[in-house]
């Protein structure tokens, strides 16, 4: 790798907004995360909670890369990624994940495995689905907007979601503080839909990301003793119809592609398969 100083990325700030905002928006679906945080935060560090590095090329800028607790490169090229790369690897690991486009991720990860490795997981193909109309599948008319009148009951629900699907608990190292506030966060939001049942959660969903021009939905589960019954279509079917009435005209996700349950409930629901991202978890 070249020396950091001559290599033309560096921090940007609110003064590049429109900039960086024209290279999300080009994307709504695969730039959802990202785009959402820089439209509610701007680009102050302090605010976004991360640095954005930017690439030029010819003085024009090129590439991002969201760098907080994800490591995110948008629209990046090999020399882009390389770039940012030698940046990531000088100030040391500060992520918990790498996650984006596989080319990119791919190329990121294996510059920086040398120092970084090795992570905890790699999920090498997550297809990256999304759908722009109501599901013709019925909506589950039990699932709704939760309350914070709901927390304690939804709690362990989110908890469970997480660490099936991460493989550790969001309450080790802090005692979960960080993820009950984030839980907390999207109810209060109306971003939390829930169908709950005799004190307990059967199906749940969470719209993790908002754009003017997409969302994207995380967290959906269905209570073990409740799978195998259709819950997931109803209920994410009732999601999606929330979301294109009340929140942005493209509804996206994505899934491990061992998960051929979920791929294919989404497929009935109506998601279609746009495009593939890597992770890389430590």
């Amino acid at each position: 790798m070249r020396m950091l100083g001559s290599l033309p990325v560096r921090v940007l700030d609110d003064r590049h907004r429109a900039e960086v905002l024209a290279i999300l928006d080009a994307d709504p679906v695969g730039n959802v995360f990202v785009a959402s945080r820089v439209h509610q935060a701007g680009l102050d560090p302090a605010r976004l909670g991360a640095q954005m590095w930017g690439f030029w090329r010819e003085g024009r800028l090129e590439s991002l890369c969201y760098a907080g607790a994800n490591l995110i490169p948008v629209n990046a090229a090999p020399d882009a990624v390389r770039a940012f790369a030698e940046r990531a690897r000088t100030q040391g690991r500060r992520c918990s994940s790498i996650v984006g486009p596989v080319d990119a991720v791919r190329e990121l990860w294996d510059l920086l495995e040398p120092f970084w490795g090795p992570p905890r997981a790699i999920r090498g193909i997550q297809p990256v689905m999304a759908t722009t109309a109501p599901s013709d599948f019925p909506a589950d008319p039990y699932v709704r907007r939760a309350t914070m009148a709901d927390f304690d009951t939804l709690y362990p629900a989110c908890v469970a979601m997480f660490t099936e699907e991460v493989g550790v608990s969001p309450d080790q190292g802090d005692g979960g503080m960080l993820y009950r506030a984030r839980v907390a966060e999207l109810i209060r939001a109306g971003r939390s839909f829930a169908r709950i049942e005799g004190g307990r959660v059967v199906f749940k969903a969470e719209v993790g990301a908002i754009t003017p021009y997409a969302c994207q939905i995380q967290g959906v589960w269905v209570h073990p003793e409740s799978r195998g019954k259709g819950l997931s279509e109803f209920g994410m079917s009732a999601v999606v119809a929330s979301c294109l009435q009340d929140i942005a005209p493209i509804v996206t996700l994505y899934v491990n592609d061992f998960n051929h349950r979920a791929r294919s409930a989404y497929h009935r629901v109506g998601f279609v398969e746009v495009d593939q991202f890597m992770s890389v978890l430590f």
